[in-house]
């Protein structure tokens, strides 16, 4: 429908006058822990992307796709910029790279509290438009607090428009919306309006799976953890079937995961049920199961059978 009346627009001179339907990619980056993906969520009104307190959440680029009258925008959530110690790290920074250069616009989110441009940013932001979201503002005693961030980005990206928010407390995402909205291209939209994402539910139950190791271990434990869904089947007058396989690196990862007599399993179960019951809305039955993958993390024939 958008199509239409966008190719009609075109073509008619009344038309052409009104405002343009205007489409495009954004990346989100930054560093890690800078609340990428909280902010992300706030701007498309869904809880798409899983968001811990921890560092690194983040491993794959995530797609989440926001819908107007007059536009649509499509998020490329990315993982945190860093310097790679191993080879999962190694492909995080790749994604990264691709997303920043397939994007239209940059969107580079840093903590107001301690305001840095990551590596590569301003080299990967040329010829294209950067806004910077300084985030965490809920965290400021007072509005003013963010003028010596603003000022000290400016001095490294001065061409760059600067949103002060709070993703947390849905402060200043309406503004940083519009802002956004701005600066797309005119174009056709990529997908049906009612389109949130072009990951299938899947994807989505293992990141919450993972979500919950994040917020229930400690250590090295959660980031030695990757998610795989075995099966996922919908069953008619019974409740979905989830089986899902946790990956760790070791038989002491293992044990931690599983706890005394399968306690600490069993909680994780029942933990990660009741988040993936509320993201697809209906009631399922969850299976865990957890595997050793000796040092997966860096094998690269382990992180392609894993799907990296």
């Amino acid at each position: 429908m958008e199509q239409e009346h966008f190719e009609r627009a075109s073509n008619d001179g009344a038309a052409s006058e009104a405002e343009p339907f205007r489409s495009g990619y954004i990346a989100i980056c930054g560093l890690p822990n800078a609340g990428k993906s909280t902010l992300l969520n706030a701007l498309v009104g869904e809880r798409l992307a899983i968001a811990t307190r921890k560092p690194q959440t983040t491993r794959r680029r995530m797609l989440a796709i926001l819908s107007g009258e007059r536009h649509q925008v499509v998020f490329l959530d990315t993982p945190g910029i860093l310097e790679p110690r191993y080879e999962l790290q190694g492909v995080m920074m790749r994604q990264v790279e691709q997303s920043l250069a397939d994007a239209d616009l940059l969107l580079y989110v840093t903590d107001v509290r301690q305001p840095e441009v990551a590596p590569g940013v301003q080299q990967a932001a040329r010829g294209k438009a950067l806004c910077v979201a300084l985030n965490k503002a809920d965290l400021l005693p007072h509005a003013e607090a963010a003028l010596p961030a603003i000022d000290a980005l400016h001095q490294a990206v001065p061409a760059a428009e600067f949103h002060v928010v709070s993703a947390l407390k849905n402060a200043g995402i309406a503004a940083l919306r519009e802002g956004l909205v701005a600066h797309m291209p005119a174009g056709p939209p990529y997908y049906p309006p009612e389109q949130l994402t072009e990951h299938p539910e899947r994807f989505f139950v293992g990141e919450l799976v993972r979500e919950t190791i994040l917020e229930r271990y400690r250590q090295e434990v959660p980031y030695s953890a990757e998610v795989v869904i075995e099966e996922f089947r919908e069953r008619s007058g019974a409740k979905d079937y989830i089986e899902a396989l946790i990956y760790v690196e070791s038989e002491s990862q293992k044990g931690i995961l599983i706890g005394q007599r399968g306690q600490a399993i069993r909680e994780l179960g029942q933990a990660a049920r009741r988040s993936i019951e509320g993201f697809l809305g209906r009631p399922v039955f969850l299976a865990l199961r957890v595997k050793v993958l000796p040092n997966w993390r860096r094998d690269e024939r382990a992180l392609r059978r894993l799907g990296y």
